[in-house]
Protein backbone atom coordinates (compact mmCIF):
# COMPACT_ATOMS: atom_id res chain seq x y z
CA UNK A 1 0.00 0.00 0.00
CA UNK A 2 1.21 2.89 -0.93
CA UNK A 3 1.38 6.69 0.65
CA UNK A 4 -2.05 8.66 0.87
CA UNK A 5 -2.57 10.22 -2.67
CA UNK A 6 -2.97 13.49 -0.65
CA UNK A 7 0.33 13.38 0.76
CA UNK A 8 1.84 12.33 -2.49
CA UNK A 9 0.30 15.29 -4.10
CA UNK A 10 1.68 17.42 -1.15
CA UNK A 11 5.22 16.60 -1.41
CA UNK A 12 5.49 16.57 -5.30
CA UNK A 13 4.09 19.97 -5.46
CA UNK A 14 6.83 21.68 -3.23
CA UNK A 15 9.51 19.11 -4.52
CA UNK A 16 9.95 16.99 -1.51
CA UNK A 17 8.87 13.50 -3.07
CA UNK A 18 12.10 11.87 -1.52
CA UNK A 19 10.89 11.56 1.79
CA UNK A 20 8.54 8.63 0.58
CA UNK A 21 11.29 6.95 -1.74
CA UNK A 22 11.99 4.22 1.21
CA UNK A 23 7.69 3.83 2.12
CA UNK A 24 7.71 0.44 1.00
CA UNK A 25 10.16 -0.24 3.81
CA UNK A 26 8.69 0.99 6.79
CA UNK A 27 6.49 -0.75 9.21
CA UNK A 28 2.90 0.89 9.85
CA UNK A 29 4.35 3.09 13.14
CA UNK A 30 7.45 4.28 10.83
CA UNK A 31 5.16 5.44 8.35
CA UNK A 32 2.79 6.82 10.91
CA UNK A 33 5.84 8.99 12.49
CA UNK A 34 7.17 10.43 8.85
CA UNK A 35 3.63 11.38 8.19
CA UNK A 36 3.41 13.47 11.61
CA UNK A 37 6.54 15.04 10.81
CA UNK A 38 5.76 16.58 7.45
CA UNK A 39 5.21 20.35 8.66
CA UNK A 40 2.64 22.82 7.34
CA UNK A 41 4.79 25.21 5.27
CA UNK A 42 7.20 22.47 4.10
CA UNK A 43 7.82 23.95 0.88
CA UNK A 44 7.89 27.31 1.52
CA UNK A 45 10.89 26.51 4.33
CA UNK A 46 12.58 24.90 2.25
CA UNK A 47 12.47 27.52 -0.78
CA UNK A 48 13.60 30.02 2.15
CA UNK A 49 16.49 27.52 3.12
CA UNK A 50 18.00 27.61 -0.26
CA UNK A 51 17.44 30.84 -0.78
CA UNK A 52 19.59 31.78 1.96
CA UNK A 53 21.92 29.38 1.34
CA UNK A 54 22.63 30.46 -1.90
CA UNK A 55 22.83 34.00 -0.56
CA UNK A 56 26.13 32.47 1.70
CA UNK A 57 27.09 31.12 -1.16
CA UNK A 58 27.74 34.24 -3.04
CA UNK A 59 28.94 37.30 -2.89
CA UNK A 60 27.81 38.63 0.64
CA UNK A 61 25.52 41.74 0.08
CA UNK A 62 26.85 45.07 1.53
CA UNK A 63 25.34 47.39 3.60
CA UNK A 64 27.93 49.77 3.79
CA UNK A 65 26.25 52.91 2.24
CA UNK A 66 22.87 52.27 4.20
CA UNK A 67 25.11 51.96 7.39
CA UNK A 68 25.21 54.97 10.16
CA UNK A 69 26.54 54.89 13.62
CA UNK A 70 24.40 54.36 17.13
CA UNK A 71 23.97 58.06 17.92
CA UNK A 72 25.53 59.21 20.99
CA UNK A 73 22.63 59.99 22.72
CA UNK A 74 21.77 55.97 22.62
CA UNK A 75 24.76 54.66 23.93
CA UNK A 76 25.48 54.99 27.49
CA UNK A 77 29.11 53.04 28.68
CA UNK A 78 30.60 51.66 31.90
CA UNK A 79 33.76 52.67 31.40
CA UNK A 80 33.06 56.09 30.45
CA UNK A 81 29.90 57.00 32.89
CA UNK A 82 31.17 58.33 36.51
CA UNK A 83 30.75 56.61 39.66
CA UNK A 84 27.53 58.91 40.71
CA UNK A 85 25.65 58.04 37.22
CA UNK A 86 26.68 54.07 37.63
CA UNK A 87 25.23 54.06 40.58
CA UNK A 88 21.81 55.70 39.87
CA UNK A 89 21.28 53.19 37.12
CA UNK A 90 22.39 50.54 39.74
CA UNK A 91 19.93 51.61 42.04
CA UNK A 92 17.12 51.81 39.55
CA UNK A 93 17.62 48.49 38.01
CA UNK A 94 17.73 46.59 42.19
CA UNK A 95 14.51 48.87 42.89
CA UNK A 96 12.70 46.99 39.74
CA UNK A 97 14.25 43.52 40.53
CA UNK A 98 12.87 44.32 44.82
CA UNK A 99 9.49 44.77 42.70
CA UNK A 100 9.70 41.43 41.80
CA UNK A 101 9.62 42.91 37.65
CA UNK A 102 12.61 41.77 36.03
CA UNK A 103 13.51 37.97 34.47
CA UNK A 104 16.69 36.41 32.73
CA UNK A 105 16.02 34.26 29.90
CA UNK A 106 18.58 32.16 28.87
CA UNK A 107 19.54 30.60 25.09
CA UNK A 108 20.53 27.25 25.46
CA UNK A 109 19.27 25.18 22.74
CA UNK A 110 22.79 24.07 21.20
CA UNK A 111 24.85 21.11 22.10
CA UNK A 112 28.52 20.92 23.43
CA UNK A 113 29.47 19.82 20.02
CA UNK A 114 32.28 22.05 18.92
CA UNK A 115 33.66 21.15 22.30
CA UNK A 116 33.83 17.49 22.11
CA UNK A 117 30.53 17.01 23.94
CA UNK A 118 27.20 16.18 23.47
CA UNK A 119 25.44 17.59 26.42
CA UNK A 120 24.12 20.86 26.41
CA UNK A 121 26.81 23.65 26.82
CA UNK A 122 25.07 24.59 30.22
CA UNK A 123 26.43 21.68 32.03
CA UNK A 124 30.32 22.06 30.57
CA UNK A 125 33.06 22.70 33.40
CA UNK A 126 35.65 24.77 32.03
CA UNK A 127 38.12 23.39 34.95
CA UNK A 128 37.63 26.13 37.75
CA UNK A 129 39.06 25.19 41.17
CA UNK A 130 35.50 25.09 42.64
CA UNK A 131 34.39 22.47 39.36
CA UNK A 132 31.33 24.63 38.73
CA UNK A 133 29.89 24.34 35.58
CA UNK A 134 28.20 27.39 33.49
CA UNK A 135 24.99 26.55 34.83
CA UNK A 136 25.68 26.62 38.47
CA UNK A 137 27.75 29.60 38.24
CA UNK A 138 24.72 31.42 36.46
CA UNK A 139 22.07 30.30 38.79
CA UNK A 140 24.82 31.46 41.87
CA UNK A 141 24.65 35.21 40.06
CA UNK A 142 20.90 35.16 39.89
CA UNK A 143 20.80 34.24 43.40
CA UNK A 144 23.26 36.97 44.72
CA UNK A 145 21.21 39.55 42.83
CA UNK A 146 17.82 38.54 44.35
CA UNK A 147 19.71 39.04 47.42
CA UNK A 148 21.18 42.06 47.09
CA UNK A 149 18.00 44.04 45.88
CA UNK A 150 16.74 42.44 48.96
CA UNK A 151 19.09 43.67 51.38
CA UNK A 152 19.13 46.85 49.79
CA UNK A 153 15.03 47.68 49.79
CA UNK A 154 14.17 44.82 53.17
CA UNK A 155 12.08 42.57 50.70
CA UNK A 156 12.03 39.09 49.75
CA UNK A 157 12.17 38.61 45.82
CA UNK A 158 12.84 36.61 42.56
CA UNK A 159 13.84 36.60 39.53
CA UNK A 160 12.36 34.08 37.25
CA UNK A 161 14.96 32.00 34.88
CA UNK A 162 13.35 31.27 32.02
CA UNK A 163 15.65 28.67 30.20
CA UNK A 164 15.10 28.16 26.07
CA UNK A 165 15.81 24.97 25.26
CA UNK A 166 15.82 22.30 22.32
CA UNK A 167 14.86 18.73 21.69
CA UNK A 168 18.17 17.83 22.07
CA UNK A 169 18.95 19.09 25.14
CA UNK A 170 15.40 20.05 27.34
CA UNK A 171 15.98 15.82 28.99
CA UNK A 172 19.12 16.74 29.93
CA UNK A 173 19.02 20.01 31.25
CA UNK A 174 15.89 19.05 33.33
CA UNK A 175 17.93 16.28 35.01
CA UNK A 176 20.80 18.09 35.61
CA UNK A 177 18.86 20.44 37.23
CA UNK A 178 16.66 17.91 39.32
CA UNK A 179 20.58 16.09 40.12
CA UNK A 180 21.62 19.50 41.84
CA UNK A 181 18.36 20.71 43.16
CA UNK A 182 18.12 23.70 40.76
CA UNK A 183 20.98 25.18 42.67
CA UNK A 184 19.07 25.70 45.43
CA UNK A 185 16.38 27.99 43.59
CA UNK A 186 12.86 28.02 43.91
CA UNK A 187 12.23 25.30 41.67
CA UNK A 188 8.78 27.52 40.13
CA UNK A 189 10.72 29.87 39.49
CA UNK A 190 13.07 27.84 37.05
CA UNK A 191 11.21 27.68 33.72
CA UNK A 192 12.03 25.40 30.72
CA UNK A 193 10.50 25.21 27.37
CA UNK A 194 11.51 24.12 23.99
CA UNK A 195 12.24 25.97 20.84
CA UNK A 196 10.78 24.74 17.51
CA UNK A 197 13.18 22.65 15.05
CA UNK A 198 12.60 22.60 11.81
CA UNK A 199 13.44 20.09 8.84
CA UNK A 200 17.38 20.10 8.18
CA UNK A 201 17.64 21.16 4.12
CA UNK A 202 20.23 20.86 1.89
CA UNK A 203 21.76 23.71 -0.62
CA UNK A 204 19.29 22.45 -3.27
CA UNK A 205 16.29 22.77 -1.09
CA UNK A 206 15.36 19.50 -0.18
CA UNK A 207 14.40 18.16 3.25
CA UNK A 208 17.51 15.58 4.85
CA UNK A 209 16.29 12.20 5.88
CA UNK A 210 18.03 11.47 8.76
CA UNK A 211 16.59 7.57 8.60
CA UNK A 212 14.88 5.95 5.86
CA UNK A 213 11.41 7.26 7.84
CA UNK A 214 12.88 9.83 9.79
CA UNK A 215 13.19 13.59 9.15
CA UNK A 216 16.32 15.04 9.92
CA UNK A 217 15.70 18.10 12.57
CA UNK A 218 17.41 21.36 13.80
CA UNK A 219 16.58 23.82 16.43
CA UNK A 220 15.34 26.87 14.51
CA UNK A 221 17.96 29.36 15.86
CA UNK A 222 17.62 32.09 18.31
CA UNK A 223 15.73 33.85 16.33
CA UNK A 224 13.10 31.27 16.83
CA UNK A 225 12.91 32.78 20.38
CA UNK A 226 10.16 34.91 19.35
CA UNK A 227 7.83 32.05 18.24
CA UNK A 228 8.71 30.00 20.94
CA UNK A 229 7.54 32.43 23.46
CA UNK A 230 3.92 32.35 22.13
CA UNK A 231 4.09 28.33 21.67
CA UNK A 232 4.67 27.55 25.07
CA UNK A 233 2.57 30.52 26.88
CA UNK A 234 5.90 32.27 28.35
CA UNK A 235 4.40 35.78 27.74
CA UNK A 236 1.27 35.08 29.49
CA UNK A 237 3.48 33.28 32.11
CA UNK A 238 5.42 36.35 32.29
CA UNK A 239 2.31 38.90 32.59
CA UNK A 240 0.95 36.59 35.26
CA UNK A 241 3.96 36.96 37.56
CA UNK A 242 3.78 40.72 36.75
CA UNK A 243 7.56 40.68 34.45
CA UNK A 244 7.97 44.05 33.14
CA UNK A 245 12.12 43.68 31.80
CA UNK A 246 13.63 40.75 30.72
CA UNK A 247 17.88 40.43 30.46
CA UNK A 248 17.99 37.77 27.41
CA UNK A 249 21.44 36.40 26.82
CA UNK A 250 23.49 32.81 25.86
CA UNK A 251 24.65 30.02 27.27
CA UNK A 252 28.05 30.48 26.66
CA UNK A 253 29.42 33.32 28.49
CA UNK A 254 30.92 32.67 31.58
CA UNK A 255 31.19 36.30 32.41
CA UNK A 256 27.55 37.46 32.06
CA UNK A 257 25.87 39.56 34.73
CA UNK A 258 22.77 37.99 35.48
CA UNK A 259 19.51 40.62 35.51
CA UNK A 260 22.74 43.25 35.65
CA UNK A 261 21.14 46.20 37.65
CA UNK A 262 23.15 49.11 35.98
CA UNK A 263 21.88 47.48 32.11
CA UNK A 264 18.93 47.27 33.25
CA UNK A 265 18.73 50.80 35.30
CA UNK A 266 20.03 52.60 32.21
CA UNK A 267 17.40 50.59 29.77
CA UNK A 268 14.73 51.84 32.39
CA UNK A 269 15.79 55.17 32.55
CA UNK A 270 16.31 55.82 29.24
CA UNK A 271 12.69 54.42 28.79
CA UNK A 272 13.78 51.73 26.29
CA UNK A 273 12.08 49.00 24.87
CA UNK A 274 14.82 47.29 23.54
CA UNK A 275 18.70 47.55 24.60
CA UNK A 276 21.51 45.95 23.53
CA UNK A 277 25.18 45.52 25.50
CA UNK A 278 27.79 45.69 23.64
CA UNK A 279 31.90 45.46 23.76
CA UNK A 280 34.93 47.57 21.56
CA UNK A 281 35.65 45.45 19.25
CA UNK A 282 38.94 43.93 19.73
CA UNK A 283 40.82 45.00 16.20
CA UNK A 284 38.60 46.47 12.72
CA UNK A 285 37.91 43.08 11.17
CA UNK A 286 37.16 40.95 14.51
CA UNK A 287 34.56 38.33 13.54
CA UNK A 288 31.95 40.08 15.13
CA UNK A 289 28.29 41.78 14.31
CA UNK A 290 28.37 45.21 14.72
CA UNK A 291 25.00 47.48 16.14
CA UNK A 292 24.24 50.41 14.10
CA UNK A 293 21.62 51.63 11.89
CA UNK A 294 20.71 50.73 8.43
CA UNK A 295 17.77 52.63 6.92
CA UNK A 296 17.05 53.96 10.23
CA UNK A 297 16.45 50.40 11.83
CA UNK A 298 18.72 49.52 14.75
CA UNK A 299 20.26 46.02 13.85
CA UNK A 300 23.34 43.72 13.94
CA UNK A 301 25.48 44.08 11.53
CA UNK A 302 27.38 41.17 10.50
CA UNK A 303 31.28 41.40 9.69
CA UNK A 304 30.56 39.83 6.75
CA UNK A 305 28.33 42.31 5.08
CA UNK A 306 30.46 45.10 5.69
CA UNK A 307 34.08 45.80 3.26
CA UNK A 308 37.23 46.16 4.88
CA UNK A 309 37.49 49.95 4.00
CA UNK A 310 34.18 50.31 5.99
CA UNK A 311 35.09 48.14 9.36
CA UNK A 312 38.55 50.47 9.32
CA UNK A 313 36.56 53.89 9.08
CA UNK A 314 37.36 55.87 11.90
CA UNK A 315 35.38 58.60 13.86
CA UNK A 316 36.81 62.10 14.18
CA UNK A 317 38.17 61.16 17.82
CA UNK A 318 40.17 58.67 16.47
CA UNK A 319 38.67 55.36 17.31
CA UNK A 320 36.75 53.04 14.97
CA UNK A 321 33.41 54.47 13.60
CA UNK A 322 31.50 50.84 13.69
CA UNK A 323 33.09 49.75 17.12
CA UNK A 324 29.52 48.30 18.76
CA UNK A 325 30.39 44.72 19.29
CA UNK A 326 27.56 42.70 19.83
CA UNK A 327 27.58 40.07 22.25
CA UNK A 328 23.84 38.42 22.48
CA UNK A 329 23.26 40.29 25.38
CA UNK A 330 19.96 41.98 25.24
CA UNK A 331 16.83 43.79 27.14
CA UNK A 332 13.54 43.73 26.43
CA UNK A 333 10.27 44.72 27.97
CA UNK A 334 7.83 42.45 27.83
CA UNK A 335 5.39 44.37 25.54
CA UNK A 336 8.32 44.84 22.81
CA UNK A 337 8.24 41.10 23.13
CA UNK A 338 4.78 41.52 21.89
CA UNK A 339 4.75 44.33 19.39
CA UNK A 340 7.75 46.12 17.84
CA UNK A 341 10.45 48.55 19.36
CA UNK A 342 9.91 52.03 19.93
CA UNK A 343 12.77 53.22 21.72
CA UNK A 344 16.55 51.70 21.57
CA UNK A 345 19.70 51.79 23.51
CA UNK A 346 23.15 49.86 23.82
CA UNK A 347 25.03 49.83 26.95
CA UNK A 348 28.82 49.40 26.45
CA UNK A 349 30.53 46.89 28.83
CA UNK A 350 34.53 46.10 29.24
CA UNK A 351 35.40 43.16 27.44
CA UNK A 352 37.83 41.53 29.80
CA UNK A 353 34.77 42.21 32.50
CA UNK A 354 31.57 40.97 30.62
CA UNK A 355 32.65 38.80 28.01
CA UNK A 356 34.24 35.23 27.57
CA UNK A 357 32.57 33.30 24.80
CA UNK A 358 32.90 29.44 25.53
CA UNK A 359 32.49 28.23 21.97
CA UNK A 360 35.60 25.63 21.09
CA UNK A 361 37.75 22.94 22.10
CA UNK A 362 40.94 23.45 23.81
CA UNK A 363 42.29 22.62 20.22
CA UNK A 364 41.22 26.03 19.11
CA UNK A 365 42.74 29.58 19.11
CA UNK A 366 40.04 31.38 21.05
CA UNK A 367 36.86 30.95 22.64
CA UNK A 368 37.92 27.64 24.41
CA UNK A 369 37.85 26.39 27.92
CA UNK A 370 40.86 27.42 28.70
CA UNK A 371 40.17 31.35 27.67
CA UNK A 372 37.05 31.37 29.62
CA UNK A 373 38.60 29.82 32.69
CA UNK A 374 41.81 32.51 32.34
CA UNK A 375 39.11 35.46 32.23
CA UNK A 376 36.92 34.26 35.05
CA UNK A 377 40.46 34.01 37.36
CA UNK A 378 41.70 36.67 36.36
CA UNK A 379 38.25 38.73 36.66
CA UNK A 380 38.26 37.25 40.75
CA UNK A 381 41.83 38.06 41.52
CA UNK A 382 41.57 41.73 40.32
CA UNK A 383 38.37 41.96 42.94
CA UNK A 384 40.76 40.27 45.62
CA UNK A 385 43.85 42.69 45.10
CA UNK A 386 41.21 45.56 45.09
CA UNK A 387 40.01 44.45 48.54
CA UNK A 388 42.99 44.22 49.51
CA UNK A 389 44.05 40.58 49.59
CA UNK A 390 47.55 39.26 49.31
CA UNK A 391 48.88 35.98 47.84
CA UNK A 392 51.58 33.62 48.63
CA UNK A 393 53.13 30.57 47.13
CA UNK A 394 53.31 27.33 48.07
CA UNK A 395 56.22 28.05 50.42
CA UNK A 396 54.72 30.95 51.90
CA UNK A 397 56.23 33.40 49.86
CA UNK A 398 54.21 37.06 48.76
CA UNK A 399 53.48 36.53 45.20
CA UNK A 400 54.15 39.61 43.85
CA UNK A 401 50.79 41.57 42.50
CA UNK A 402 49.77 42.39 39.04
CA UNK A 403 47.31 45.17 38.75
CA UNK A 404 46.46 44.45 34.90
CA UNK A 405 46.79 41.58 32.89
CA UNK A 406 46.51 40.78 29.16
CA UNK A 407 43.68 38.85 27.46
CA UNK A 408 45.24 35.50 27.52
CA UNK A 409 47.38 35.82 30.65
CA UNK A 410 47.18 33.82 33.65
CA UNK A 411 47.00 36.09 36.64
CA UNK A 412 49.97 35.61 39.44
CA UNK A 413 47.53 33.67 42.11
CA UNK A 414 44.76 31.58 41.46
CA UNK A 415 41.63 32.74 43.16
CA UNK A 416 38.12 31.57 42.63
CA UNK A 417 35.35 33.56 44.37
CA UNK A 418 32.27 31.90 44.47
CA UNK A 419 29.34 34.46 42.87
CA UNK A 420 27.11 33.51 46.15
CA UNK A 421 29.81 35.56 48.26
CA UNK A 422 29.72 38.90 45.68
CA UNK A 423 28.03 39.36 42.19
CA UNK A 424 30.66 41.62 40.65
CA UNK A 425 33.09 42.39 43.46
CA UNK A 426 31.32 44.02 45.84
CA UNK A 427 31.89 43.55 49.66
CA UNK A 428 35.21 41.66 49.43
CA UNK A 429 36.62 44.06 51.75
CA UNK A 430 34.91 42.40 54.93
CA UNK A 431 36.71 39.03 54.16
CA UNK A 432 39.85 39.79 52.53
CA UNK A 433 41.08 43.21 53.27
CA UNK A 434 45.08 42.90 54.86
CA UNK A 435 44.65 38.94 54.30
CA UNK A 436 47.11 36.66 52.90
CA UNK A 437 45.52 33.53 51.01
CA UNK A 438 47.41 30.52 49.48
CA UNK A 439 46.88 30.27 45.81
CA UNK A 440 44.82 28.40 44.83
CA UNK A 441 41.85 30.18 46.42
CA UNK A 442 38.38 29.52 46.48
CA UNK A 443 36.30 31.89 48.56
CA UNK A 444 33.13 30.20 48.91
CA UNK A 445 29.86 30.72 51.60
CA UNK A 446 31.36 28.62 54.00
CA UNK A 447 34.94 30.48 54.37
CA UNK A 448 33.38 33.93 53.90
CA UNK A 449 31.48 32.82 57.51
CA UNK A 450 34.69 31.71 58.43
CA UNK A 451 36.33 35.14 57.87
CA UNK A 452 33.38 37.30 58.34
CA UNK A 453 33.47 36.35 62.50
CA UNK A 454 37.58 35.76 62.67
Amino acid sequence: MGPPEEVQDRLARCGQSHLLRFWAELGPAQRGALLAAVPPGLGEHCRMAAAAGARQRGPPERLDSRMEPLPARLLGSARRSGPAVLERWEAEGLHQISQNKVAVLLLAGGQGTRLGVSYPKGMYNVGLPSGKTLYQIQAERIHKVEQLAGQRHHCKCAIPWYIMTSEFTLGPTEEFFVEHNYFNLERSNVVMFEQRMLPAVTFDGKAILEEKGKIAMAPDGNGGLYRALVDNKILDDMKQRGIQYVHVYCVDNILVKMADPVFIGFCVSKGADCGAKVVEKAYPTEPVGVVCCVDGVYQVVEYSEISLETAQRQSPNGGLMYNTGNICNHFFTVEFLETVAQNFVAFEVLREEEFSPLKNADTADKDTPTTARQALLAQHYLWALKAGARFLDENGCRIPEKLSLSGTEDAPAVCEISPLVSYFGEGLEAYMKNRDFQSPFVLDENKAEMLGNS
